[in-house]
């Protein structure tokens, strides 16, 4: 294949450019794509911004570059083809906005536990009758059941006559522990130690897990994590053992808010395709947190703009987006900003890159069929020859 002619290309006046992996996450090239053709037209080993400019500058006649929002492809563009309008592709613009959505509403996920029926309170259980009322534990304390246990087992072998030294033996106690059951007319006054009520550094902090629980957030490492910054000085293990008790306690069954990547689905769907029980859910997101009712209302009068070619109205919407406090939507603004001119193109002009994401999959597949035995040069000529 090494001997075959390269094929002639015509001069392209739209190009589309975009990156691909020759080894994924450590090294990439730029490949190059005819946008009115739809045939690549070269390969390039990097994506640096200085080859790219290099490749543009030596093809004077392209008119419009159609490109993603890296900053290499921008710079290498500007170098290269100072002349061509770049054209921001509008499904990474789509992207962009969605992941930007999802943001926004896993910050105000606590607006999405309206959606949940209130559950009714439990009747409270009666106190069982053998409990004593001025026992500090209650009945089901592993230590306050242990010590029951034992102080009945000593007395039941004194009143059979047995002595002190032999409870020793037969239940294998010390005898500091057989006097001190023995000593005690009822449980109760052993019941002194350490595990009474004794405050814990946890215990300011707990209602803030008890809340990232109820949320549906039970990594214990993680809310260890959210708290420390607050001012818990505590070890992970206090933290873990408090989740393990809420873990293995029984709760009864609630309904559990639907996820924000759910919620911001509904909110990046077409109004008219969301079914009767979505619209209604929304409508009452929307109605308890303004924010929503924001991010819902930025995002759809995007969608008017991608899908109807209103480029022009995009400085508006970046103002009207800086209004409301929603700092993923905030970040957004400031990346298009910086691209302003190529993403009104993308918004206005009838251009884009879908072609050359299909080359991108095209060479994903050409490069398994090769299985690394050959090298660039190679890979080069495949994707220019195989149509």
């Amino acid at each position: 294949m090494d001997a075959l002619p390269e094929p002639e290309v015509p001069a392209p006046r739209v190009v589309g450019v975009d990156e691909y992996a020759t080894r994924k996450g450590r090294h990439y090239g730029t490949v190059l794509v005819d946008i009115e053709t739809r045939r690549p037209i070269d390969l390039l080993p990097d994506r640096e911004a200085s080859s790219l400019a290099a490749w543009l500058a030596e093809r004077p006649g392209i008119e419009v570059i159609c490109r993603d929002r890296a900053p290499f492809f921008a710079e290498g563009a500007a170098a290269g083809a100072p002349q061509a309008v770049q054209v921001a592709d509008r499904w990474h613009l789509w992207h962009n906005l969605s992941e930007a959505a999802e943001r926004a509403v896993a910050q105000h996920r606590r607006c999405l536990h309206t959606l949940v029926p209130a559950s009714p309170q439990p009747e409270p259980k009666p106190a069982p009758e053998e409990e004593l009322p001025g026992s500090p534990w209650p009945t089901g304390h592993r230590f306050a059941d242990r010590t029951r246990a034992r102080h009945a087992s000593v007395h039941a072998l004194l009143e059979a006559g047995h002595s002190r030294r032999s409870i020793q033996r037969q239940l294998g106690m010390t005898w500091r522990t057989v006097k001190q059951l023995a000593d005690a007319a009822a449980p109760e006054e052993l019941f002194t130690g350490q595990w009474q009520n004794r405050p814990s550094v946890l215990d300011d902090y707990k209602p803030y897990l008890d809340d990232r629980w109820n949320e549906g957030f039970t990594n214990a490492w993680k809310l260890w994590e959210e708290i420390v910054p607050l001012g818990y000085k505590g070890s992970y293990q206090r933290v873990r053992a408090y989740l393990h008790k809420k873990r293995t306690s029984p709760r009864p069954v609630t309904a559990r808010p639907p996820s924000p990547r759910t919620v911001s689905g509904w909110i990046l769907s077409r109004p008219e395709t969301l079914t009767e029980p979505e619209q209604l859910h929304l409508k009452t997101v929307r109605t308890h947190c303004p924010e929503l009712d924001a991010l819902t209302r930025h995002v759809r009068s995007f969608a008017v703009m991608l899908t109807e070619r209103q480029g022009e109205r995009l400085p508006d919407w970046l103002d009207a987006v800086r209004q409301d406090d929603l700092p993923s939507l905030h970040t957004l603004a400031a990346g298009i900003d910086r691209d302003l001119a190529a993403v009104i193109a993308g918004l206005t002009l009838p251009w884009s890159s879908g072609a050359v994401e299909g080359h991108v999959n095209r060479i994903k597949m050409l490069k398994r069929q090769m299985f690394g035995r050959a090298g660039f040069a190679l890979l080069r000529k495949r994707v220019l020859l195989s149509q």
